[in-house]
């Protein structure tokens, strides 16, 4: 059994900046405060993380549970509007490639795709709607399931554990990414991994993070069947 947990943002899909744009909207509804999150750095970060640097940033002070819940609220409220919003703007696209290897995996009985994403699972789920993207991924793991990508990581191999009723090799479990942050999580979890020049990062910096595999994309269907060993 080979499972492939696929990070969202900038991997799958470049929604436009549509999660930025939410959680500013958010942060400015709750705390009256414009443009909170443009100075932070998002990318490769789990939605917790995310949402309480940007609630200490509007109120300066650590955030409550309760406050976090309520930013989480208003920022699944007010994205769908920012996602429909990148998909007429045609800044919401597909990584290249992406749909065909998907298609392509699918065929595989012993092969389980998933999601390894820092989203909260609600959020995940408007983002990766426009793409069609979603039949693929029956599981994953969630910003909603812990800080830190590794735990994220962990949860999801235990949810396509329990689905297919046995456990999976470490070295069968594949973390697929855009960001050295993907990678490092991937290799903190013990899991193989991959970095694709799809989204956010330089391609300098994938290159010395040192992934088991580095592609530009998702274009060269054997190449990836043929890293993951598929025949």
């Amino acid at each position: 059994m080979k499972i492939l947990l696929f990070d969202l943002d900038g991997t799958l899909v470049r929604a436009g900046g549509a999660g930025r744009v939410a959680l500013n909207r958010a942060v400015h509804l709750i705390y009256g405060k414009k443009k909170v999150c443009d100075d932070l750095s998002l990318t490769g970060r789990t939605d917790l993380h995310n949402f309480s640097e940007a609630c200490r940033l509007a109120s300066g002070r650590k955030p409550t549970r309760a406050e976090l819940e309520r930013l989480h609220r208003e920022y699944l409220r007010v994205l769908p509007y920012y996602v429909r919003r990148a998909v007429a703007r045609g800044t919401y696209l597909l990584a290249p490639g992406v749909k065909g290897l998907l298609k392509r995996l699918a065929r595989e009985k012993d092969v389980m795709l998933g999601l390894g994403t820092g989203n909260m699972e609600k959020g995940a789920r408007i983002k990766l709607a426009p793409s069609g993207l979603g039949r693929y991924f029956l599981f994953g793991g969630y910003g909603s399931d812990a800080y830190h990508r590794p735990a994220i990581l962990k949860k999801a191999v235990a949810r396509a554990e329990k689905a297919a009723g046995k456990k999976a090799r470490h070295d069968e479990v594949y973390v697929i990414g855009d960001t050295p942050l993907d990678v490092a999580a991937g290799k903190k979890a013990g899991f193989k991994t991959a970095a694709v020049g799809t989204g956010f990062a330089q391609w300098p910096d994938l290159v010395r993070a040192k992934p088991d595999f580095l592609a530009r994309d998702f274009r060269r269907t054997t190449r990836w069947l043929k890293w993951l060993k598929i025949q």
